[in-house]
């Protein structure tokens, strides 16, 4: 069973920047599509960005696109989301999620992925 761990959550001010991270142990992590998700309070998971197994593409929400970019290290074993001119309305859990030797679509929805970790919390104050 696929076991992910995100980190790197925490509070930041209107502007600030994070960067999260998602590791996995004892798979290849460039075997999987790894979708990075988030749920602010009372509304619905939404899927934020995706890179397909291999690297080869990625994808990222318009709500965040020219702010967040997806990334992964092979060497680490590791993905990341770095969240750039954080707002307010950037606020939730974030998960990272995984499908084995899988690509990107255009809309990153919850199906698509089988493996979750626990989330970590992002709180931007205004």
């Amino acid at each position: 069973q696929l076991r992910l761990v995100e980190s790197g959550g925490g509070l930041v001010q209107h502007g600030g920047s994070l960067r999260l991270s998602c590791t996995a142990s004892d798979v290849t992590l460039d075997e999987y599509a790894i979708g990075w998700f988030r749920q602010a309070p009372g509304k619905e998971r939404e899927g934020v960005s995706c890179i397909s197994s291999g690297g080869g593409s990625t994808f990222t929400a318009d709500s965040v696109k020219g702010r967040f970019t997806i990334s992964r290290d092979n060497a680490k074993n590791t993905e990341y989301l770095r969240m750039n001119s954080l707002k307010p309305e950037d606020t939730g859990v974030y998960y990272c999620a995984a499908e084995y030797l899988s690509g990107c679509p255009r809309r990153i929805q919850m199906a698509t992925f089988d493996y979750w970790g626990q989330g970590t919390q992002v709180t931007v104050s205004s």
